[in-house]
């Protein structure tokens, strides 16, 4: 397997728990239980995936990925003791490929895992496709750029992922489990509104500022992108 993983989790306990259980799945470990060294190794190392806690000394597990994602892209899992939409919503936003909250089943941790890996794998492929359109609506995925009208929009990596999904499926009705499956990768187990919290995003950044309605919410099923 030959695949890396960080570990930025302060609990001793827990953080040699993952590692024998990841270790004895194939992969390589290490192991960080201070938010600034996590922060350290992460960006010495091509890690393939970090698991980053978000109580950590020094420096917390969110600083740690805004940091990161400054300069790379490499797939987070983030780990909390705290359940709350808004703090999945800030991970999800700043990047993180995943979030858990403790305590959680190894065998979970190990699926999402698998489940991101497969997910980077098929998003490297996708980003080799050709541009998409929807009326002015313009994005790249190769160079990770959308427009409209020619006008720059900025997007976060999420935003960007989602946009481009519902651009690939432009005119089909999507529910909000569908969308979680395959642009979050898993089903959040009634954590859907997370989604609708990423619709307001993309609508606050091409529908309102452009005056157009390409985004469409389709009462009891889900969202569409619809030619203008």
């Amino acid at each position: 397997m030959n695949q890396s993983i960080l570990i930025i989790e302060d609990e001793v306990k827990i953080a040699r728990f993952l590692q024998l259980e990841l270790q004895h799945e194939g992969y390589t470990v290490d192991i960080s239980h201070d938010g600034r060294e996590g922060l350290s190794k992460a960006l010495q190392h091509n890690y393939h995936l970090i698991i980053l806690d978000v109580m950590l000394p020094s420096l917390n597990g969110m600083e740690v990925l805004r940091r990161i994602r400054q300069v790379s892209d490499m797939p987070v899992i983030m780990l909390t003791a705290k359940d709350d939409v808004m703090d999945k919503v800030m991970g999800l936003d700043l990047g993180a490929q995943d979030y858990m909250t403790k305590p959680f089943a190894i065998e979970e941790l190990l699926a999402r895992i698998r489940v991101v890996f497969k997910l980077k794998s098929a998003s490297s492929s996708a980003l080799t496709s050709s541009s998409l359109t929807c009326g002015k609506l313009h994005i790249c995925p190769e160079k990770f750029e959308v427009s409209y009208d020619h006008i720059p929009i900025l997007l976060t990596k999420r935003e960007f992922e989602l946009l481009h999904y519902l651009m690939l499926n432009k005119n089909i009705v999507l529910s909000r489990e569908h969308i979680l499956e395959k642009v979050w990768g898993y089903d959040y187990s009634g954590d859907t509104n997370v989604v609708d919290v990423y619709i307001r995003y993309l609508r606050s950044k091409i529908d309102q500022v452009f005056e157009v309605k390409i985004i469409h919410t389709v009462r009891g099923m889900g969202y569409q992108i619809k030619d203008v």
